[in-house]
Order: C-alpha cells, then structure tokens, then sequence
C-alpha cells in the first residue's frame, strides 16, 4: 500500500471518529458541536469539539456558574464513556485502555482524549470537520 493510500485510510478512521463522537453529542446534549478535530498519533486519540455548549449552559457561564456546568459534563461523560469508547474501537479496531474528558468555558471546547493498546506500527492523522447550522451530524462535508 503506497504511503498516500495509508494515510488516506488513516485519515478515514479520524473522521470516522470525528463524525461518531459528534453524533454521540448531537444526540445526548440536544446540540453538537460547530467544528470538530480528530487526531490520531500512535496509541492516543484527541478529538476538539468546539461551540458544543447548550443555551442553559452558556447561560449558567455567563452568570457566573460555569463550575454547575463542568461538574455536569463531567458526570455525564462519566456515563456516556461506554458509548464513546465504543466509537473510537470500532473505528481503530483497537481497544481503548483509557479514556479522559474534558470541557473548556471560554472559549467553549470539549476535549476527548482516548488512549488505545499499543500498536505494532505508529500511526498519525487528522480529521478536521466544520459543522454549520444547517448540517446533520455525520452528513457534513469534511476537509
């Protein structure tokens, strides 16, 4: 397989990963994100959800209360990590050995951070997607 070919399969599972992570958002928050980033480099996987922050959680932030709004993104990834390791093994075909969450205010950015089983060669990619207001997760053009 030439080198292109392997990273364009490399960059098929990042927005594979990209578009599941976003439709897991979509669906459980009632809004996704506005532009998501997929990174793969050797046994970790990051994906940057931007502009995924509900009107009652930008209004608690706004207010002054954005540590209501951590403390229950923490829980609920806490609850969604089954869902999310899922998309990241099925699209890598590796298993997901540990998984870490984290959300940002201002700006507003989630962090899903995932690290896989060691793999016998290294691997490296990206998958950036721009969701506008109008696009269904998962059927967005991706760059």
């Amino acid at each position: 397989m030439s080198e292109a070919t392997q990273q364009d399969a490399k960059s098929g599972i990042a927005g594979e990963i990209t578009r599941g992570l976003v439709r897991l958002h979509t669906e459980y928050y009632g809004k996704g994100p506005t532009k998501a980033r997929t990174y793969m480099v050797n046994d970790t996987v990051v994906c940057l959800l931007y502009g995924g922050f509900t009107t009652v959680e930008q209004t608690l932030i706004e207010e002054g209360n954005s540590e209501a709004v951590h403390d229950m993104r923490h829980s609920f990834q806490t609850a969604m990590e089954e869902r999310f390791t899922q998309v990241v093994q099925e699209a890598t075909g590796r298993k997901v050995i540990a998984y870490l969450s984290q959300i940002h205010s201002s700006p507003d950015i989630a962090v899903e951070l995932f690290v896989l089983e060691p793999a016998a060669k290294p691997v490296a990619s990206e998958h950036e997607q721009d969701l506008g207001q109008g696009d269904v997760a998962g059927e967005a053009k991706s760059d």
